[in-house]
């Protein structure tokens, strides 16, 4: 049975606003500045280093697996080999003049005797929906 982390957020702004945040590369690195490049077409890759400090750096591999208009974008999320075929899934929801942003992370790669590392993604997870959230509603 697949595991998976799912964090919701009501961001006041439209869908369109939302999605422009999430896959715009001028705007992603603003919210999300670890990117070092980034586009919303199925098969884009990229790679980048990433930890919850400078000890404890992952490198990462991205490759876009899905891209629906403006509605859902989905691609892999592997880091440093340990989570091999797991991915990331945002999806939005228009609802009146807000967009309810749900995001997906499948985490049955996480053995459970990594409770510290489940904790920091769970927090780095968080913290991704937090600053798109922010990002948004103040630009």
């Amino acid at each position: 049975m697949a595991k998976s982390l799912t964090i919701e957020r009501e961001i006041k702004a439209p869908v369109g606003r939302v999605w422009r945040a999430l896959t715009a590369i001028n705007e992603l690195k603003q919210w999300l500045s670890f990117f070092p490049d980034f586009k919303a077409e199925v098969g884009f890759k990229t790679e980048f280093d990433l930890g919850p400090d400078a000890e404890h750096q992952y490198h990462h591999h991205v490759e876009v697996l899905e891209v629906i208009e403006g509605r859902k974008l989905i691609y892999t999320w592997d880091y440093g080999g340990m989570s091999t075929g797991s991915s990331v899934t945002f999806e939005l929801f228009e609802e009146g003049e807000t967009t309810r942003l749900v995001l997906t992370v499948q985490i049955d790669h996480i053995p459970h005797d990594q409770i510290d590392f489940l904790k920091n993604a769970t927090s780095g997870w968080n913290y991704t929906a937090d600053s798109l959230k922010q990002f948004v509603e103040s630009n």
